[in-house]
């Protein structure tokens, strides 16, 4: 089973009791990424009391890496409600981020639960989800007589990038591509008896 993933960010605020929650759901692809878009953020927002956030790399249901933080939030009423919207709703690949101007009403940890949870709610429903497809890295051979077909069958499967190493005997073609779309491939260059090697993107 796959998961979803913003393709493009979304941003949603709500106010509760005074207090305005402004809910960010944007697409990363490592922690660094993340923390430098909630450094960003936090830039953005000088006046802000509180930049909560949650992040999971990979599939939620089994990711190699999350993370949150409540930022001076009382424990579990911030990153964990984000978090768990993450989880919940299999979104991976995805930093939520909530800034919280404070209204001088507090709310409680069970109302400070809810706040997050609906701000980091809303920022799902804004952004662009889509299901995330798996990527593969081909490396191929190919004599130079046949490089523009080759790079003309990667186009038309949807390679994501080409680079290409020209040799004395030919020229390495590598690209990333749609997992679905690499058997199809694989099979063309067997006819054209170029050599392929597929390979885990990185």
């Amino acid at each position: 089973m796959g998961f979803l993933t913003p393709h493009r960010p979304g941003q949603a605020e709500i106010e509760i009791r005074k207090s305005r929650f402004i809910g960010h759901c944007l697409p990363v692809d490592s922690r660094e990424t993340a923390l430098a878009q909630v450094a960003t953020l936090r830039d953005r927002h000088p006046e802000a009391r509180h930049v909560c956030w949650a992040y999971v790399l990979g599939d939620p249901q089994g990711t190699a890496s999350a993370g949150m933080d409540d930022d001076g939030e009382p424990a579990g009423t911030a990153g964990r409600p984000l978090l768990n919207l993450l989880q919940k709703q299999r979104v991976g690949n995805a930093l939520l981020v909530v800034v919280r101007y404070y209204g001088g009403v507090k709310l409680g940890a069970g109302g400070l639960t809810r706040a997050y949870s609906q701000s980091g709610a809303a920022a799902l429903e804004a952004a662009e989800l889509a299901p995330c497809v798996p990527l593969l890295r081909l490396k191929i051979e190919t004599p130079y007589a046949l490089e523009a077909r080759v790079r003309h069958l990667l186009a038309a499967a949807g390679a994501l990038g080409v680079q290409a190493d020209f040799r004395p005997t030919g020229v390495r073609l590598t690209a990333t591509l749609p997992e679905t779309a690499t058997d199809e491939i694989v099979q063309a260059c067997k006819a054209l008896q170029v050599k392929c090697n597929c390979l885990q993107a990185d």
